[in-house]
């Protein structure tokens, strides 16, 4: 598969909105990046983007990837020490066992857009939103590139 034709344009921005709106209550960050390919390992490729695209600067270090090689069939989600530490590994493998649930079905906006709303009620869970000093510090479009 073509990896634009993975999303619609019209998904994209439905996938932008679901970041939007599972940010809206927490200070943490959710990024959905797309490669055509991912010749190693899934989960160290997602960990190499996260801090090119500076992810783990984020203030309070509650950056959250979620990686798909669309022509590899591969997934990982990474998030940084500070989520990562309150809700450790069984949740992602949970959330990835969702995706690959959805993507087998050909449902990959079904798939993405509940994963990124259940990520953000972590995120809010274990980082409110504050009002008084809260940015959005990455914007919610999503990312491509060929992959490694």
């Amino acid at each position: 598969m073509e990896i634009e034709a993975f999303l619609s344009p019209e998904q994209e921005n439905q996938l932008a909105e679901a970041i939007a709106e599972a940010e809206r209550n927490t200070s943490g960050e959710i990024k959905i990046h797309l490669d055509k390919k991912c010749s190693g390992d899934a989960l160290e490729r997602a960990k190499k983007l996260f801090v090119k695209m500076k992810m783990n600067e984020t203030k309070f270090r509650n950056g959250v990837i979620i990686y798909v090689a669309v022509d590899d069939h591969k997934l990982a989600i990474f998030g940084d020490e500070g989520i990562h530490s309150s809700v450790g590994e069984s949740f992602w493998k949970q959330e990835i066992d969702l995706l690959v649930n959805y993507f087998k079905k050909g449902e990959y906006l079904q798939g993405l857009s509940l994963v990124t709303a259940q990520i953000g009620e972590k995120l809010s869970e274990n980082f409110p939103f504050d009002q008084k000093g809260d940015t959005n510090e990455l914007d919610n479009e999503i990312t491509y590139s060929q992959g490694s």
